[in-house]
Protein backbone atom coordinates (compact mmCIF):
# COMPACT_ATOMS: atom_id res chain seq x y z
CA UNK A 1 0.00 0.00 0.00
CA UNK A 2 1.27 2.90 -1.04
CA UNK A 3 0.99 5.18 2.12
CA UNK A 4 1.58 9.14 0.39
CA UNK A 5 -1.80 7.78 -1.35
CA UNK A 6 -3.32 5.94 1.38
CA UNK A 7 -2.82 9.37 3.14
CA UNK A 8 -4.47 11.26 0.63
CA UNK A 9 -7.22 8.97 1.13
CA UNK A 10 -8.04 9.54 4.53
CA UNK A 11 -7.66 13.21 4.21
CA UNK A 12 -10.48 13.06 1.88
CA UNK A 13 -12.79 10.71 3.42
CA UNK A 14 -12.06 13.06 7.04
CA UNK A 15 -13.14 15.92 5.32
CA UNK A 16 -16.05 14.61 3.47
CA UNK A 17 -16.82 13.28 6.73
CA UNK A 18 -16.19 16.67 8.55
CA UNK A 19 -18.69 18.46 5.97
CA UNK A 20 -21.46 16.23 6.02
CA UNK A 21 -21.21 16.14 9.92
CA UNK A 22 -21.72 19.66 10.06
CA UNK A 23 -25.00 19.57 7.86
CA UNK A 24 -23.36 21.91 5.43
CA UNK A 25 -23.76 21.02 1.66
CA UNK A 26 -21.03 18.59 0.79
CA UNK A 27 -19.37 20.40 -1.92
CA UNK A 28 -19.71 23.73 0.23
CA UNK A 29 -15.87 24.47 2.30
CA UNK A 30 -16.12 26.55 5.57
CA UNK A 31 -13.47 28.29 7.37
CA UNK A 32 -12.97 26.46 10.41
CA UNK A 33 -12.30 23.11 8.09
CA UNK A 34 -9.24 21.59 9.30
CA UNK A 35 -6.60 21.91 6.22
CA UNK A 36 -5.28 19.05 4.28
CA UNK A 37 -2.29 19.56 6.44
CA UNK A 38 -4.07 19.52 9.94
CA UNK A 39 -5.19 16.48 8.92
CA UNK A 40 -1.54 14.89 7.57
CA UNK A 41 -0.23 15.82 10.81
CA UNK A 42 -3.08 14.64 12.96
CA UNK A 43 -2.81 11.07 10.52
CA UNK A 44 0.86 10.21 10.36
CA UNK A 45 4.52 10.48 10.97
CA UNK A 46 5.12 10.17 7.75
CA UNK A 47 6.35 12.79 5.53
CA UNK A 48 3.88 14.41 3.03
CA UNK A 49 0.89 12.56 1.43
CA UNK A 50 -0.11 12.83 -2.50
CA UNK A 51 -1.84 16.78 -2.79
CA UNK A 52 -2.93 16.00 -6.27
CA UNK A 53 -4.55 12.87 -5.55
CA UNK A 54 -6.41 14.31 -2.60
CA UNK A 55 -7.72 17.77 -4.74
CA UNK A 56 -8.47 14.99 -7.50
CA UNK A 57 -10.34 12.79 -4.80
CA UNK A 58 -11.96 15.91 -3.00
CA UNK A 59 -13.23 17.64 -6.15
CA UNK A 60 -14.49 14.53 -8.17
CA UNK A 61 -16.45 13.05 -5.16
CA UNK A 62 -17.92 16.28 -4.92
CA UNK A 63 -18.75 17.15 -8.78
CA UNK A 64 -20.09 13.59 -8.99
CA UNK A 65 -21.54 12.68 -5.77
CA UNK A 66 -25.67 11.85 -7.46
CA UNK A 67 -24.01 9.45 -9.43
CA UNK A 68 -22.18 7.60 -6.55
CA UNK A 69 -24.85 7.65 -4.63
CA UNK A 70 -27.42 6.71 -7.04
CA UNK A 71 -24.91 3.16 -7.51
CA UNK A 72 -25.20 2.68 -3.93
CA UNK A 73 -28.88 3.25 -3.73
CA UNK A 74 -29.20 0.68 -6.79
CA UNK A 75 -26.40 -1.86 -5.00
CA UNK A 76 -27.93 -1.47 -1.55
CA UNK A 77 -31.03 -1.27 -1.68
CA UNK A 78 -32.08 -2.47 1.86
CA UNK A 79 -29.93 0.17 2.93
CA UNK A 80 -31.38 3.97 2.13
CA UNK A 81 -28.39 6.15 2.09
CA UNK A 82 -29.39 8.29 5.31
CA UNK A 83 -29.11 4.69 7.26
CA UNK A 84 -25.71 4.30 5.66
CA UNK A 85 -23.00 4.82 8.94
CA UNK A 86 -21.55 8.02 7.81
CA UNK A 87 -18.31 7.07 7.52
CA UNK A 88 -18.93 3.96 4.98
CA UNK A 89 -21.11 6.27 2.92
CA UNK A 90 -18.05 8.53 2.08
CA UNK A 91 -15.16 5.56 1.66
CA UNK A 92 -17.94 4.11 -0.88
CA UNK A 93 -18.32 7.38 -2.63
CA UNK A 94 -14.52 7.87 -2.87
CA UNK A 95 -13.97 4.33 -4.41
CA UNK A 96 -16.88 4.72 -7.11
CA UNK A 97 -15.10 8.08 -8.00
CA UNK A 98 -11.94 6.61 -8.05
CA UNK A 99 -11.83 3.22 -9.06
CA UNK A 100 -15.06 3.22 -11.59
CA UNK A 101 -15.97 6.83 -12.51
CA UNK A 102 -12.82 8.60 -13.15
CA UNK A 103 -10.72 4.87 -12.84
CA UNK A 104 -7.87 6.40 -11.30
CA UNK A 105 -6.39 3.58 -9.62
CA UNK A 106 -7.26 -0.27 -10.79
CA UNK A 107 -10.39 -1.08 -9.18
CA UNK A 108 -9.48 -4.62 -7.64
CA UNK A 109 -7.00 -1.62 -5.16
CA UNK A 110 -9.68 1.08 -4.49
CA UNK A 111 -11.50 -1.97 -3.56
CA UNK A 112 -8.63 -3.04 -0.89
CA UNK A 113 -8.25 0.49 0.13
CA UNK A 114 -11.25 1.07 0.22
CA UNK A 115 -12.22 -1.85 2.91
CA UNK A 116 -8.41 -0.69 4.41
CA UNK A 117 -10.19 2.38 5.19
CA UNK A 118 -13.40 1.32 6.30
CA UNK A 119 -11.68 -1.10 9.04
CA UNK A 120 -9.70 1.74 9.30
CA UNK A 121 -12.13 4.42 10.65
CA UNK A 122 -15.82 2.24 10.59
CA UNK A 123 -17.52 -0.29 12.90
CA UNK A 124 -17.22 -3.33 13.24
CA UNK A 125 -19.37 -4.50 9.89
CA UNK A 126 -17.84 -2.01 7.95
CA UNK A 127 -15.25 -3.44 5.92
CA UNK A 128 -17.69 -6.30 5.32
CA UNK A 129 -20.46 -3.53 3.95
CA UNK A 130 -17.65 -1.60 1.81
CA UNK A 131 -16.07 -4.91 0.24
CA UNK A 132 -19.62 -6.25 -0.54
CA UNK A 133 -21.04 -2.72 -1.67
CA UNK A 134 -17.53 -2.69 -4.46
CA UNK A 135 -17.42 -6.13 -4.98
CA UNK A 136 -21.10 -6.26 -6.08
CA UNK A 137 -20.54 -3.20 -8.30
CA UNK A 138 -17.07 -4.76 -10.11
CA UNK A 139 -19.20 -8.43 -10.16
CA UNK A 140 -21.78 -6.24 -11.89
CA UNK A 141 -19.85 -3.54 -13.73
CA UNK A 142 -21.38 -3.35 -17.21
CA UNK A 143 -25.00 -3.13 -15.85
CA UNK A 144 -23.91 0.30 -14.14
CA UNK A 145 -21.93 1.96 -17.23
CA UNK A 146 -24.04 4.39 -18.21
CA UNK A 147 -24.60 5.60 -14.27
CA UNK A 148 -21.05 6.19 -14.77
CA UNK A 149 -19.91 7.47 -17.19
CA UNK A 150 -18.35 11.34 -17.39
CA UNK A 151 -20.54 13.57 -18.84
Amino acid sequence: MDDKRHLARTIVLQKLFERQFRGKNIAQSVNSEFTNEQLASINSDQEGYDKKLADELLKGVIKHISKADNVITKLAPEWPLEQINKTDLQILRIAIFEGFIEEITPKKVTINEAVELAKEFGGGPSGKFVNGVLGNLLKNENKFKRNLKVN
